[in-house]
């Protein structure tokens, strides 16, 4: 239901505008699929925060069969791949799995999402390009 209320990004072209266009937000992008269960739930997740952090985040979602502009660029061969910019320039996370560069695992719980999100902004206004994320998800993603 969240990818039917949240801007989907169509070309290449329209993507590069988000990210280049935005000033003062986090831009955040989901690349995925959205016939893929774990898009859903992401984008599920990603609509009921949007109100919550449209004040500091611009939330985008972008199909990787649409838009296969950036899957090798960015390495997008996760079904669901969330990744973060703020004035033109990637940001990235530790999540403490190895890989920086984007959230490509489901988070269930709305809150953590918004503190994920609300401290990469804050990373970015002081002018970091790595945060550290408020949970380590090194053991979590043991299950």
């Amino acid at each position: 239901m969240g990818s039917i209320f949240l801007p989907n990004l169509r070309t290449g072209w329209h993507v590069d505008q988000a990210i280049l266009l935005e000033d003062d937000r986090l831009v955040i992008i989901r690349f995925g699929r959205a016939s893929n269960r774990e898009c859903m739930l992401m984008d599920e997740y990603l609509f009921q925060i949007a109100e919550k952090v449209k004040n500091f985040a611009a939330i985008y979602l972008c199909d990787i069969d649409d838009v296969p502009d950036f899957n090798q660029m960015y390495e997008l061969y996760d079904p669901c791949t969330v990744m973060f910019f703020y004035r033109n320039k990637h940001m990235m996370c530790d999540f403490g799995t190895g890989n920086n560069n984007k959230l490509n695992f489901p988070i269930h719980d709305k809150q953590e999402l918004i503190d994920i999100i609300e401290t990469i902004y804050r990373g970015a206004i002081k002018g970091k390009g790595l945060v550290i994320s408020p949970v380590d998800y090194s053991s979590v993603r043991r299950q």
